[in-house]
């Protein structure tokens, strides 16, 4: 768990704010089994990691916590989880969308999948911080 404590914490304030440590915290004790949570590891450490789950009408999904260690930003291990996280969704018949929310320091790298906003909340996780609420349509990708 400290790993990826230390992901998030090598993130802030740029992509986190130091208030959502404890959120994260609570997530990997309680929920990260449930959302079906992976990791990227290279030489034995954990650089990346990410999960998914899918929405109680079985008809999407949802991401959360998707983040790549500090030091290795921009070496693809970031479209190498999120290629990960929609070929497993997508392979699910009933799935049709994958849903997600994200800063406007981030968007940008998922709009490269054909994730498109539906909805900006300025400042939505909190000051400097927008909300960028997005979705992705299954039938429009090609992975």
């Amino acid at each position: 768990m400290q790993a990826r404590l230390d992901i998030l914490d090598g993130n802030t304030p740029r992509f986190f704010l130091p208030v959502e440590r404890e959120d994260f915290e609570s997530f990997l004790l309680k929920h990260a089994v449930a959302w079906n949570y992976l990791v990227i590891e290279d030489n034995g450490s954990i650089v990346a990691c990410g999960g998914h789950d899918y929405d109680s009408d079985a008809k999407s999904a949802s991401f959360c916590w998707g983040m790549v260690a500090k030091d290795p930003h921009g070496t693809g291990l970031g479209k190498m989880l999120t290629v990960a996280r929609l070929s497993t969704v997508s392979a699910m018949p009933a799935v049709a969308k994958v849903r997600l929310d994200t800063s406007q320091h981030t968007q940008g790298f998922y709009v490269e999948f054909g994730i498109v906003p539906e909805r900006i909340i300025r400042e939505g996780y909190g000051p400097g911080l927008d909300r960028w609420e997005m979705v992705l349509n299954l039938d429009s990708i090609q992975l």
